[in-house]
C-alpha cells in the first residue's frame, strides 16, 4: 500500500451529529462500528439545528427536515464527511448531491409508554377517574391512535402536545404535570433507559412512523469510496423495509397533514408485508389497510420495495384516505 494511502486511512473520518443525548448515543454507535468494520478512526462533530433550538411544534416549523438540513448543509460544504440520522427524520425526497450509503440494523420499532407508578395504559384509565388521562406527545401520529383506542375503550384520554428531548419529557411526569408520555423504544434502548418504560404499545394499537427505529447514514454523492466503505454497515432487509414504508408516506405527502404510520416486516417465505394507517388527530377515522409483496434483496429490492409502498397508498387513497388529507397538489 502506497504512503499516502496509509495516510489518508489514518485521518479521522468526521461524522456529524446533532448534539442531543440520543443523537450523540446514535451516533457514537455508528462511529464504533465503522472503526471496528473498517479500521478507520471517527471523530464526532456537533451540529445544532433548527428543530433543536425552536420551541414551537413540529408542524409549525416544517416537520421532520428541520433536524436534517444543516447536516446535509455541512456535507455538502464539505464540513464533514457523513451523517448519522434518525430515518424517521429524513425528508423523502431524495437531496441532490447526497447519497444513502447505509442503512443499519432497526432498532425495536415500537412505541412505548413511560407513566406515573409505572402503569400501564389501561390501568391509567382505571385509577384515574375524576378527569381525563394527560399523555403527552409531539406527534399527530401517535396523537390519532391513542385517541382512537380512547374511543374503542370508552376511555377518558387528553392528548397534549409536547416539545424536548427525553429527560424534558419524562420529567413532566416526574412533575406531575402529565400522567404519561409516549415515545419510542428504540430511543430510550440506545440511551441505556429500557428500564423506565412501563409499557410496549403493539403495532396493532400503535403503528410506527415511516422508518422508526432504524438510522440512515448518509454521505457526499462525489464520494464513492467512502460510501462503499460505509456499505458495510448497511442491512438489506431493514433498507427494504423503510424503502416500503417511505415511499408509502411520499405518496401520501403532498398536501397531507393527516396522521400517516407504516410498518414493513419480513414474513413468510422472502415476503415483505406492508402496514399502513391514515386518520385524524382525533382518532374519529382511522383508516388502516396492508399489503404484502415479495421481499427482494438483490438489484431489484428498492425498486420492489417502492412499489409496494406506492400500492398500498393508492389502495389508501382508493378508501378514503385523499378526504383525511385535503387538497392534494
Amino acid at each position: 500500500m502506497q504512503q499516502s494511502q496509509l495516510d489518508a486511512e489514518s485521518i479521522p473520518l468526521r461524522l456529524g451529529t446533532r448534539r442531543s443525548a440520543l443523537a450523540l448515543a446514535q451516533s457514537g454507535m455508528v462511529a464504533r462500528e465503522i472503526t471496528e468494520r473498517t479500521g478507520r478512526p471517527v471523530e464526532l462533530v456537533e451540529i445544532t439545528t433548527y428543530g433543536d433550538t425552536s420551541r414551537e411544534h413540529l408542524a409549525q416549523i416544517g416537520g421532520t427536515g428541520v433536524f436534517v438540513s444543516a447536516l446535509r448543509d455541512a456535507l455538502l460544504a464539505g464540513r464533514i464527511d457523513l451523517a448519522v440520522h434518525s430515518l424517521k427524520d429524513l425528508p423523502t425526497a431524495a437531496p441532490e448531491g447526497l447519497v444513502l450509503a447505509a442503512v443499519p440494523p432497526r432498532e425495536d420499532v415500537r412505541d412505548v409508554l413511560v407513566s406515573r407508578e409505572d402503569l400501564e395504559l389501561a390501568e391509567l384509565v382505571e385509577k384515574v377517574q375524576d378527569r381525563p388521562v394527560r399523555i403527552g406527545t409531539g406527534s399527530p401520529r401517535r396523537m390519532a391512535q391513542l385517541n382512537a383506542w380512547a374511543r374503542k375503550n370508552d376511555a377518558a384520554i387528553e392528548t397534549v402536545p409536547i416539545r424536548g428531548n427525553v429527560d424534558t419529557r419524562i420529567g413532566f411526569v416526574h412533575s406531575g404535570e402529565l400522567d404519561a408520555v409516549v415515545l419510542a423504544a428504540a430511543g430510550l434502548h440506545r440511551l441505556g433507559r429500557g428500564a423506565e418504560i412501563s409499557q410496549y404499545l403493539a403495532p396493532e394499537s400503535m403503528l410506527p412512523a415511516p422508518g422508526q427505529g432504524a438510522l440512515a447514514i448518509e454521505c457526499r454523492a462525489d464520494s464513492p469510496e467512502l460510501a462503499a466503505a460505509l456499505g458495510v454497515l448497511d442491512h438489506p432487509e431493514t433498507r427494504a423495509a423503510v424503502t416500503a414504508e417511505r415511499a408509502l408516506l411520499a405518496a401520501l405527502e403532498a398536501g397531507c397533514s393527516a396522521p400517516v404510520a407504516a410498518l414493513a416486516r419480513a414474513g413468510g417465505e422472502n415476503e415483505l408485508r406492508l402496514e399502513g394507517v391514515v386518520g385524524t388527530a382525533d382518532g374519529a377515522t382511522l383508516l388502516t389497510m396492508s399489503t404484502t409483496g415479495p421481499l427482494a434483496l438483490g438489484e431489484s429490492a428498492e425498486q420492489s420495495a417502492q412499489a409496494l409502498g406506492l400500492a398500498l397508498a393508492a389502495r389508501l387513497l382508493d378508501g378514503g384516505a385523499a378526504g383525511l388529507m385535503g387538497e392534494r397538489a
